[in-house]
């Protein structure tokens, strides 16, 4: 069915304004960030660069970071090893409590994450753990976890069985099969999970409020400065945090094709 030129106007238009809608307040933080005034105010009299040398060279900056880093990057690892193996019980076999399994894999998902960030709290002063960021690992995956099955379950639904059916048929031993037929057939998926779980990890704030203790978090930090003692600083972080958002996936993208072009085809 053929679309006429003014649905095609139309659809055109939409999607422009969605973009708008979605972009524009990051362009606004954008100005901010830019602006040599220290406090955030519209229009914009004089520019400067320099909160971004700021920013760069600041310790305290470097250390939110780290910490945000390290707990994002071991939620990036563990959401996609358990994302894999989940998704495999979640959408691949068929077993006996398999239905429970998926509305208990699901549930966290639909909790509140100030909820589950101050259950959390409280579970971990019963046992007598001290909230660090290594807690704030436990919360971001008690969430994040089951967003990386639902998404690797999502491309292990269109996995064909018969795959594995024949590869077992010639002699593959189930590790065999499981390291050249279901991963790289999974592999796509478990990219996608390991993004989605880093940058979700990146910029929690809720479960890392209620989990990080002493330790601070770089988007703790971000609403520390909005809510007492505004910096430029800021607007400067975010900018620099959503174009590192950016590189990474353009990163992810570029290693995931090159991997594509040079694994042997079978």
């Amino acid at each position: 069915m053929e679309t006429s030129r003014t649905t095609r106007i139309a659809l055109m238009i939409y999607g422009l304004a969605v973009i708008a809608f979605l972009y524009l307040p990051l362009v606004s933080v954008a100005f901010a960030s830019v602006s040599q005034a220290r406090y955030l105010s519209f229009p914009i009299r004089r520019y400067s660069t320099g909160w971004f040398g700021d920013a760069l060279a600041s310790k305290e900056v470097h250390m939110l970071a780290m910490t945000s880093l390290k707990v994002a990057v071991i939620v990036t690892i563990l959401s996609m090893v358990i994302g894999f193996f989940g998704a495999l019980a979640f959408a691949r076999y068929r077993w006996r409590y398999r239905s429970l399994f998926q509305k208990l894999v699901l549930l966290p998902i639909f909790f509140p994450q100030t909820v589950l960030g101050l259950a959390l709290l409280m579970w971990f002063n019963a046992l007598g753990i001290i909230p660090t960021w290594k807690t704030a690992i436990v919360a971001h995956l008690v969430w994040i976890a089951p967003i990386a099955t639902l998404i690797v379950a999502i491309r292990a639904y269109s996995f064909d069985p018969a795959l594995e059916e024949a590869a077992r048929d010639m002699g593959a031993s189930t590790p065999v099969i499981l390291r050249e037929i279901t991963l790289p057939l999974l592999m796509p998926g478990v990219i996608s999970a390991g993004l989605f779980a880093f940058l979700l990890s990146w910029g929690n704030f809720p479960l890392s409020l209620f989990t990080t203790g002493a330790d601070s978090t770089l988007p703790e930090w971000l609403y520390a400065k909005m809510v007492s003692g505004y910096s430029p600083l800021v607007p400067t972080l975010g900018i620099l945090s959503v174009l590192g958002s950016f590189l990474l996936v353009l990163v992810a993208l570029v290693g995931f094709a090159l991997y594509r072009a040079l694994r042997p085809q079978n």
